[in-house]
C-alpha cells in the first residue's frame, strides 16, 4: 500500500475516535502527528538520501561530511517524544496467541504480521478504496464516517480493544511501516498497558527506524515510515535544492509549515539532477544549525527532550539498536569538527530484513543491556577542543574519496584529492571569515572606548585604564588582521591548487575520453578482421570445393581419351558415329575443365 493512502486510513481512523480517545493518543505523545497535513511525497529526494547512507556510520555521506538527523530534528520537525523509557522489551517468533487476547483478530502462526483488511475493519474501515471524483478531503470525511458508527463511544473494555487496534495501524502503517501489505504488530506487547505507552521515547524508535530504512538498497524507490520527516530535514538542512516551499510559517511541529514541490519530470531526470545538485551543492549553503531561532512556545515537548539534544546515544526500538554517532556532526552544535575514529559495523543488527525472521523469544533489555544503560543514562555528551575542521576533513576525504559524489559528472576523484582540497579550502573560508568578524568586534569595541574617552571626565586612574585597554585592543586587532591576511594567502593557494586539481581531473577525463574512443576504433577493427577471416575460410572452401570437380573433369577426359583411342585401331560405320559422339563429348568436357581452371 502506498505510504499516502496509509497515511489518509490512519488519519481517518483517528478522527472516527470519540473525543476521549483522541485525548488518550494525544496524552501518548502521538497528537502531534495528526496535527500535520498530509504531505506530497518526494520519492526523488528521498532515494537520493539513501543513495548517500553509510550504513556503518549511520550517517550521510555528502561531498561537505557527516550529517545525521538527531533526536532534536525528531522532536522538532515531528513533535514526537523522545525521552522516556527504551522502546525494548520482548519480541516472539509467533504473536498468534498474544494478537487473540489483546486485538481480537488472528495472526498466523509463527508470524508478526496482521492481515491489513481484517485490521481495517476492525477499525470500521470498509471499502477503503477512494471513488471516482472523489476528492482528498471528501474521501477523508466518508472514511472517518463510516469508521466512526463502528467504534465504542464510552470508556470501557471495547474502547481498549478499539484504541489497540488503533495503535497497531498507526505503529505498523505510518510511523514504523515497512514494506508489503500487511501490519505487523510486534509493539504489541508494550500496548497491553495503555497508560503506560506514554512513558516510551517513541521518537527515539522511530529515528532508529529510519536509519534502518535508509540503509536499504538505494535502487528501493518505495518509502517507509512517516516520510515527512525526511523530507523535511532536506528543506530545512539544504534548503538550495529547492524541493519544499514554506507555506505555514509559525506553526508546530516543523513539519506543518512545509509542503512538497510537485516535479512532473521523469523519476531517473529527478534524481540525477538531484545528485549532481547535491555534488555541487555550495558548502557555505549547507544549514547545519537551523533551529538557532526557534524558541520553547508551544512546544512542552521540548523541555523533557533537551536533555538528550547533542549527545551521542544508542536508540532502541525492539531488535534494532543503533547508535546515533553525533559525535561525527560536532559542526551541527556549533564547534568545530575534530577527527574522530569512523564508526564500523556493530554488532547489534536486525537479524534479516523480514519480521518474520526473528526466531527466537528475545527480551532485548537483557540483550542490550548495556545499550539500554547507555540510553537511561543519556549517552555521552559531544565536545570537541578542535580550531579547524582540517584534520577531519582529510581523514574524511581519504576514508571515502570520490564516493562521496553521484552524478555520473563527478564520478572522477577516485583517490579523493579533489574532495579533500575543496573541504579544506571550505574550512580556510570559514575561518577567515570567523577572524574577520573577530576582527570587527575588535575595531567596534576599540571605537566605542575612544567614544567613551573623548565624551567623558574621570580620574587618571580610569584614563590609564582606557589606554591600556585600547592599547589592548589595538594589538589584538593587529593580530586578529595578521590572522586573517594569513589565512587569506592560505585560501587563495588552496583555491589554486583545487582550481589545478579540477583542471588535472579534467584532463584525466579528456584522456579517458579518447582512450574510450581508441578502445572502440580497436573493437571495430577486430569485428572486421574476424569478419575478414570468416570471409576468407568460406572462399578457401568453395576454391577447394571447385578443384575437386576438376580433378573429376581431368579424370573423365583421360578415361574418354583412351577410349578414343581403342576405337580408332578396327572402326566401322557404327564406330565412326560412336567416335564422333565421343569426340564431341571430350571437346565439352575440355571446355568444362578450362573454366573449372
Amino acid at each position: 500500500m502506498r505510504a499516502r493512502v496509509s497515511w489518509t486510513l490512519v488519519l481517518a481512523a483517528f478522527l472516527a475516535l470519540p473525543p476521549f480517545q483522541r485525548d488518550r493518543v494525544e496524552e501518548m505523545g502521538f497528537g502531534a502527528i495528526f496535527r500535520t497535513e498530509r504531505m506530497r511525497l518526494d520519492p526523488a529526494l528521498t532515494q537520493a538520501l539513501r543513495s548517500r547512507w553509510d550504513m556503518e556510520a549511520n550517517a550521510f555521506v555528502f561531498p561537505w561530511g557527516h550529517m545525521i538527523p538527531s533526536l532534536e530534528d525528531v522532536s522538532r520537525i515531528t513533535g514526537l517524544r523522545v525521552y522516556g523509557k527504551a522502546v525494548s522489551g520482548y519480541t516472539y517468533p509467533c504473536y498468534h496467541d498474544i494478537a487473540e487476547r489483546l486485538l481480537d483478530l488472528p495472526v498466523e502462526r509463527r508470524s508478526s504480521l496482521v492481515p491489513r483488511v481484517a485490521l481495517q475493519e476492525s477499525l470500521g474501515l470498509f471499502e477503503a478504496g477512494k471513488n471516482a471524483g472523489e476528492s482528498e478531503d471528501e474521501y477523508l470525511e466518508r472514511l472517518a464516517r463510516v469508521s466512526r458508527r463502528e467504534l465504542a463511544s464510552e470508556p470501557g473494555l471495547q474502547a481498549d480493544l478499539d484504541l489497540r487496534r488503533f495503535l497497531v495501524l498507526f505503529l505498523g502503517r505510518l510511523l514504523f511501516a515497512t514494506r508489503g501489505d500487511a501490519v505487523h504488530c510486534r509493539f504489541l506487547p508494550l500496548l497491553e498497558d495503555l497508560g503506560e505507552v506514554g512513558g516510551y521515547g517513541w521518537g527515539a524508535a522511530f529515528l532508529a527506524h529510519q536509519f534502518d530504512c535508509l540503509s536499504a538498497s538505494d535502487r528501493q524507490t518505495s518509502t517507509s515510515g512517516f516520510y515527512p520527516f525526511l523530507q523535511v530535514w532536506a528543506y530545512l538542512h539544504l534548503p538550495a535544492l529547492g524541493r519544499g516551499e514554506l507555506t505555514r510559517s509559525g506553526l508546530v511541529p516543523i513539519a506543518r509549515r512545509w509542503e512538497s514541490l510537485r516535479d512532473t519530470r521523469h523519476l531517473a531526470d529527478q534524481l540525477e539532477l538531484l545528485q549532481e545538485a547535491i555534488d555541487s551543492y555550495p558548502y557555505l549553503d549547507v544549514v547545519w544549525q537551523p533551529y538557532l531561532g526557534e524558541g520553547d512556545e508551544g512546544k512542552p515537548w521540548l523541555v523533557q527532550a533537551r536533555p538528550y539534544f547533542g549527545r551521542s546515544v544508542w536508540l532502541h526500538a525492539l531488535n534494532l539498536v543503533l547508535p546515533l554517532n553525533l559525535f561525527l556532526t560536532q559542526r551541527s552544535l556549533g564547534l568545530r569538527q575534530s577527527a574522530v575514529e569512523f564508526p564500523v559495523r556493530d554488532r547489534f543488527r536486525r537479524p534479516g530484513r523480514s519480521f518474520q525472521g526473528l526466531h527466537d523469544t528475545t527480551d532485548w533489555r537483557e540483550r542490550a543491556r548495556e545499550q539500554i544503560e547507555n540510553w537511561e543514562r543519556k549517552g555521552k555528551s559531544v565536545k570537541s577542543t578542535a580550531t579547524t575542521d582540517d584534520a577531519y576533513l582529510r581523514a574524511y576525504a581519504l576514508n571515502y574519496g570520490g564516493k562521496v559524489c553521484k552524478s555520473a559528472r563527478h564520478q572522477v576523484d577516485v583517490a579523493g584529492e579533489v574532495a579533500s582540497l575543496q573541504a579544506l579550502l571550505l574550512s580556510a573560508t570559514h575561518d577567515r571569515e570567523a577572524a574577520w568578524r573577530e576582527a570587527e568586534e575588535l575595531r567596534r569595541e576599540l571605537e566605542r572606548v575612544r567614544r567613551g574617552a573623548g565624551g567623558a571626565s574621570s580620574s587618571r586612574g580610569g584614563e590609564s585604564d582606557r589606554a591600556s585597554l585600547q592599547a589592548q585592543l589595538t594589538t589584538a586587532i593587529s593580530r586578529a588582521e595578521e590572522a586573517e591576511r594569513h589565512l587569506e594567502d592560505r585560501e587563495r593557494d588552496l583555491r589554486l591548487t583545487t582550481e589545478h586539481a579540477i583542471d588535472l581531473q579534467a584532463q584525466r577525463d579528456r584522456y579517458q575520453g579518447e582512450l574510450q574512443t581508441t578502445r572502440g576504433d580497436r573493437d571495430q577493427l577486430r569485428i572486421r578482421a574476424e569478419a575478414a577471416e570468416t570471409r576468407a575460410t568460406e572462399v578457401t572452401g568453395e576454391r577447394d570445393q571447385l578443384r575437386t570437380q576438376m580433378e573429376a573433369a581431368e579424370a573423365r577426359v583421360a578415361a574418354m581419351t583412351t577410349e578414343l583411342a581403342a576405337l580408332r585401331v578396327g572402326r566401322s560405320p557404327a564406330d565412326r558415329e560412336e567416335l564422333e559422339r565421343l569426340r564431341a563429348e571430350l571437346r565439352l568436357q575440355e571446355s568444362l575443365a578450362q573454366r573449372l581452371q
